[in-house]
């Protein structure tokens, strides 16, 4: 059993290391969020699922969750490039998949105008009427004109 003990520890600090080296590796990426590992006991069971579970047979890696905290705001020289003050996400959309959400505010315009990611997924917003005024109602893919104004 404490040969179980320290083998699952070495393996729950392998994953740890996984975990960090991700952050590491990706903490110059726009729109990352770091991560955190999560680990939890194993409890000894009898073979036919009766009698006391007991505590301390291990460890092993529960989760691996998002810390989804506030980053750094950084200028660029792209104007269309916006952040995120806080929580929250960008919704962007492919036409096809359903809505999905990120933190990445790396956008441009496309030809036909719509405000795209760098995956060419389009950004959902609200749009505006004549007096700049949001008009109310489900998200919807964002369109700058591009005709003359």
């Amino acid at each position: 059993m404490s040969f179980q003990q320290g083998l699952s520890g070495l393996n729950a600090t392998s994953k740890n290391l996984e975990v960090i080296g991700n952050n590491v590796a990706n903490a110059g990426t726009y729109g990352f969020k770091s991560a955190r590992a999560e680990f939890a006991d194993m409890y000894a069971t009898s073979m036919n699922g009766t009698g006391t579970n007991n505590i301390g047979i291990g460890v092993n890696l529960a989760a691996v969750s998002q810390q989804f905290t506030q980053g750094n705001i950084v200028t660029t020289e792209n104007p269309m490039d916006l952040s995120l003050n806080g929580a929250g996400f960008f919704q962007v959309t492919d036409g096809k998949s359903p809505v999905t959400y990120t933190r990445n505010g790396q956008f441009k315009v496309d030809r036909d105008g719509f405000i795209t990611s760098t995956q060419g997924a389009r950004l959902l917003g609200y749009p505006a009427n004549d007096q700049g005024v949001l008009v109310p109602g489900q998200a919807q893919p964002l369109i700058l004109p591009t005709a003359g104004i």
